[in-house]
């Protein structure tokens, strides 16, 4: 990974950054790099805070999520202010739920993953899959009539609630629309011209404005059986909550911002800035990662290697007021 940042943005903002790993195994040097890239932004006038990610209760574990808080704090990296742990935070969870049903853009789909992927194999010549390599749901459930849906959950028959993108979209353009008439009514009273189409796009530190297309991942799941809420709704929740301005995350979730960003529209959520970093890779050209066995912060600490060495194993330059 090449460790970079934008000297000529930093003096101008005091961001509010925020590190979030998922406590299902001990951090390696990808999380390492990913930290300081959020930790650097947030310097020196700003915040840089630490969240857990651990709303799946089969593979986030207690102790995991202690050991990331030890081995950020040897390398020197303590969080401004308290640590946020997603699964203390289901009810503020359930609420956004309720809005969002609320606004009628959510349904509950009684499909499994097999059902998916049959329908799909029929539909489709080839599968057609989100841009997280998700397969897109053919909408079965989406149709269902009201007195079919209220039956199958008297039943208790699971379900997992999916987002409804088609009256997401038409909301969110309605939302914009009344608020560009209003706009043009004040600018017309005061003499001023008016401005462009509205459309759903986010500030990249890099790229400048991105304009989104949060439809190719067509009626994501924002709940789960096994887990009450999807990380899609939680991260963007957080984000609002916690008041964090840069989103600093990999290039792999460059296409997921999109769906996020769509969230934020729905809920009327401040937008925050983002600035994307490349991955860290082994010598094969592999992204980093737990399941593959990528080095764990804790055994090169046990080996005798500096906090400074472990850094800039992971890219990071050397910087003031780090041990």
């Amino acid at each position: 990974m090449k460790f970079s940042l934008h000297s000529s943005v930093l003096p101008a903002h005091a961001w509010r950054t925020r590190f979030a790993p998922s406590p299902t195994g001990l951090l390696h040097l990808g999380h390492v790099a990913s930290a300081f890239h959020g930790w650097a932004y947030s310097r020196p006038d700003g915040a840089w805070l630490l969240r857990l990610e651990d709303i799946d209760p089969q593979r986030c574990k207690p102790e995991f999520g202690q050991a990331i808080l030890d081995d950020l704090a040897w390398l020197g990296l303590v969080p401004d202010g308290p640590v946020l742990r997603q699964s203390e935070n289901m009810p503020a969870y359930r609420r956004t739920l309720d809005r969002l049903a609320g606004l009628g853009v959510v349904y509950p789909c009684f499909c499994t993953r097999a059902d998916i992927a049959r329908e799909s194999a029929a539909m489709f010549s080839a599968p057609h899959t989100a841009p997280d390599g998700a397969l897109l749901y053919p909408g079965r459930c989406r149709t269902l009539p009201d007195a079919q849906r209220r039956e199958r959950l008297a039943q208790g028959q699971p379900y997992v609630l999916r987002l409804d993108m088609a009256r997401a979209l038409e909301h969110v353009r309605q939302s914009q629309s009344q608020s560009q008439s209003q706009s043009q009514r004040q600018s017309h009273n005061c003499g001023q011209g008016t401005g462009g189409a509205w459309a759903l796009a986010y500030r990249d530190l890099d790229r400048g404005t991105v304009a989104c297309r949060p439809e190719l991942f067509g009626d994501v799941v924002l709940a789960r059986r096994d887990v009450p809420v999807s990380y899609h709704l939680c991260v963007t929740h957080d984000d609002a909550a916690q008041g964090i301005t840069l989103v600093t995350r990999g290039e792999d979730l460059r296409p997921a911002t999109d769906l996020h960003r769509l969230l934020q529209a729905l809920m009327g959520w401040p937008v925050p800035a983002y600035a994307f970093h490349p991955l860290l890779c082994d010598g094969t050209g592999r992204r980093l990662a737990k399941r593959d066995g990528a080095l764990a912060v804790r055994a090169m600490r046990e080996a005798g290697l500096a906090p400074a060495d472990v850094r800039r194993r992971a890219g990071v330059p050397d910087m003031p007021d780090m041990p």
